[in-house]
């Protein structure tokens, strides 16, 4: 009865960690890139959304984002 319960089990716990570590992963991966992003351009990305209410950039780095989010998930995934 217990080695049964085991063999049921394993696979979902297996499960849980592999979906915290890519999780993990995909943070730190899109962590950096945002970073990236706000070293590249010439301009305070902080100030331009926060205190200028800058709704184009807003949009634009929703977008970047987003495919970023795309790249992130199709490295992982293969």
């Amino acid at each position: 009865m217990t080695l049964t319960l085991l063999l049921l089990v394993a696979p979902l716990v297996e499960g849980v960690i592999a979906v915290a570590v890519y999780t993990l992963v995909g943070l730190l991966l899109f962590g950096v890139s945002y970073l990236i992003i706000n070293r590249v351009l010439p301009f305070s990305l902080q100030k331009e959304l926060v205190e200028e209410h800058n709704t184009a950039i807003a949009i634009v780095m929703g977008a970047l984002i987003i495919a970023i989010a795309m790249i992130v998930v199709a490295a992982i995934t293969g």
